[in-house]
């Protein structure tokens, strides 16, 4: 066992990896955590460590080695069983998950978190699903996380039965209560996205400065649930191109160009001044510290729908998809699903509807001032002719076609989304107007929605 002095020297150690992934030096950060790795001994705590840091700089394969290693130590501790299946489920390894979570709920029955990632692992049948177990657990649980996790994961599951009366009642107690915990107020970011394209108005891309011309990112973005995982998929399928996942790095380099300032607003203001090309390099260097092994890489970060103004500038020859969704089926399914961080928006169907709208008047923006530059994929066209959509996206990246495309779902990438498990199946159609069961229910968004000027049963 590793003497006191040598654990507090590795856990300081660690306390240096954070900073450096800030600063975008992701491969220095995996450099340091390969060290304190091979001499992590059996130590189950500092591997816990690890697994996390690992997680953090998008390396699941690795996490999960460390998290092995530290349920092989302590076998039955709840937490190094949970962390696992957390990578497994990334790896695409959704079996061994499963049995993981099994075994952390029969040690910690009131680990609320492990009933909710069960229930997302695949759809529940009469003669498999948890639905007594879980109305059990939620009884003895009355407020805070864990009832939302609970009232979530019976939500999903009752969804898969066919009761979307109850799964939706379930599903509201939940998010309501998510809601009360969260000081969020949605008027703030519809605020900033005015702001951003009030500060990138034409004026500004009508003689753009020379940005880094180097070819290669793919940006795939989107509200989240809205199919970006599928496209990202696809495109990673091509021998030419992998996806580094959903990461925070051209955030991360734009708020250190940006340096100190005085909220949103202010961030935005400075943004608009920074010399592209040293944003372009910035983010291209701490992209690099991933160990990228192939010509193109897709960044599959959601949010950055906010930054199109600064990547067209910063990165001429990037390749930027977007992805739509009928308003209400992208509603129902940012609003069924428990985001463990961002995506605050998501728990009220009034804040919901402000946020999409004010997505949709700068996806608007942004096409009026960079034409010609965003690829809009529409994820119901895509499910019902998946070949032609897929050429299309495959010709804007500028590849040749390769039938892999087609078989994404046979790619053995991470995943590291709410979509993990899903992505491991053939293309369906099955959650195309699945907000049909649920119209009634979904009336104050769509009310919302029409109020601000988008008429969802127009796009039906």
């Amino acid at each position: 066992m590793a003497s006191l002095a040598a654990e507090d020297d590795a856990m300081a150690a660690l306390g240096g990896i954070s900073p450096l992934i800030r600063d975008g030096r992701i491969g220095d950060a995996l450099s340091r955590l390969v060290v304190i790795e091979a001499g992590a001994g059996d130590d189950a705590r500092l591997l816990q460590h690890l697994g996390e840091h690992y997680t953090h700089c998008g390396k699941p394969d690795a996490a999960a080695r460390c998290y092995r290693r530290a349920v092989a130590l302590a076998p039955d501790d709840p937490g190094c069983l949970y962390n696992l299946s957390a990578a497994l489920i990334a790896l695409g390894q959704i079996v061994e998950a499963e049995a993981l979570l099994d075994r952390v709920i029969a040690l910690a029955p009131h680990d609320a978190d492990a009933w909710q990632n069960r229930s997302t692992l695949r759809r529940q049948t009469p003669e498999a699903n948890h639905v007594p177990g879980l109305l059990k657990a939620v009884e003895q649980v009355r407020s805070g996380p864990a009832e939302v996790a609970l009232c979530y994961a019976l939500a999903k599951e009752l969804e898969d039965l066919g009761d979307p009366d109850h799964s939706f009642a379930w599903l509201k107690r939940g998010a309501d209560r998510r809601r009360s915990l969260l000081s969020y107020r949605v008027e703030a970011d519809v605020a900033a996205m005015a702001e951003i394209a009030r500060v990138f108005d034409t004026a500004l891309f009508d003689h753009p400065p020379a940005g880094c011309p180097e070819t290669g990112p793919v940006f795939v973005m989107g509200l989240p649930r809205s199919g970006t995982t599928l496209v990202d998929r696809i495109i990673s399928s091509h021998s030419d191109v992998e996806s580094l996942g959903e990461i925070n790095d051209f955030a991360l380099a734009l708020t250190r160009l940006a340096g100190a300032a005085g909220g949103k607003g202010d961030l935005i203001r400075r943004s608009a001044d920074l010399d592209p090309a040293a944003l372009g390099r910035a983010y291209l260097d701490s992209v690099a510290g991933y160990g990228r092994t192939r010509p193109m890489f897709i960044d599959k970060t959601p949010a950055n729908f906010l930054y199109i103004g600064l990547i067209t500038r910063a990165l001429p020859n990037a390749r930027i998809i977007h992805l739509r969704r009928h308003p209400l089926d992208s509603g129902y399914a940012l609003y069924k699903t428990l985001f463990r961080m961002g995506c605050p928006y998501s728990y009220d169907l009034e804040d919901l509807a402000a946020y999409m709208l004010a997505h949709r008047r700068l996806m608007d923006h942004w096409r009026a001032v960079a034409p010609g530059r965003i690829l809009d994929v529409d994820y119901e066209a895509l499910v019902a002719d998946q070949e032609t959509v897929s050429r299309r996206i495959i010709d804007h990246c500028g590849l040749d076609w390769q039938d892999a495309c087609l078989t994404f779902h046979e790619n053995t990438a991470p995943a590291a989304t709410a979509s993990a498990a899903q992505v491991r199946q053939p293309i369906h159609a099955r959650s195309v107007g699945l907000w049909r069961r649920y119209a009634g229910q979904l009336e104050p968004l769509a009310v919302a929605l029409r109020a601000g000027g988008v008429d969802p049963m127009e796009l039906v």
